[in-house]
């Protein structure tokens, strides 16, 4: 059965999750954004055992502990899409712009295209291609647990900025409705900021959707 933990990390608050399978105990941790020791030490207290990173997308918040977390586990690096290296590669200057530790550009081990899936244990997870925050933000989705980490494409009640460079609110706005709200009413998504919400919560009362 898939499980999940979500931390918030850094100055932005951003969920960083640890998913796994109860059944091998094996994990991966979507966007590990920073502080570290503090993720390392939940994943220990969890007795989970980390295998890769998945991560949505490239910004700073999301992945600028993923080169520093890949390098001290040697832990493959899953996406996101290929739209986002220009993102990866401009890390360095991302952190030093907010603030952040000073962060590593990187290869990712694998990139993500839409309708790809990845494994942890026995657990499968699709992958959607979700462009408009940023053009290659995907997100992971757990059909077995009604589960979708969505990154910055969706919050409870607003939707992610698209002023950010390569942003596309139309995108964005197409990739809710063709993507994320064919997974079903009663899914729970957990946002790359704030509480967790449904997707039809979202797509009946959301204003910056209509609805949809």
């Amino acid at each position: 059965m898939f499980q999940y933990r979500t931390v918030p990390v850094t100055a932005f608050a951003q969920n960083c999750s640890i998913v796994w399978c109860d059944e091998t105990l094996d994990a991966a941790i979507i966007d590990p954004g920073g502080d570290l020791e503090r993720l390392l030490a939940e994943v220990k207290r969890l007795g989970v055992t980390l295998k890769a990173i998945w991560l949505t997308h490239a910004h700073i918040d999301h992945a600028g502990g993923t080169a520093e977390l890949a390098a001290q586990l040697n832990l493959p690096i899953i996406g996101p899409h290929p739209g986002d290296q220009f993102w990866i590669d401009g890390l360095p200057q991302q952190s030093a712009m907010f603030g952040f530790p000073p962060a590593g550009p990187f290869t990712p081990t694998r990139w993500l295209a839409d309708g790809d899936t990845v494994q942890i244990g026995n657990c499968t997870l699709n992958v959607r291609h979700c462009p408009g925050h940023t053009p290659g933000h995907v997100v992971f989705q757990s059909p077995e647990a009604q589960r979708a980490f969505v990154g910055d494409v969706l919050f409870a009640g607003s939707i992610g900025r698209t002023d950010f460079p390569q942003g596309n609110h139309a995108q964005l706005i197409a990739s809710i409705k063709e993507r994320l709200w064919p997974m079903g009413d009663e899914t729970v998504f957990i946002p790359g900021h704030g509480p967790e919400s449904t997707l039809g919560e979202e797509r009946r009362f959301n204003p910056y959707v209509n609805g949809g």
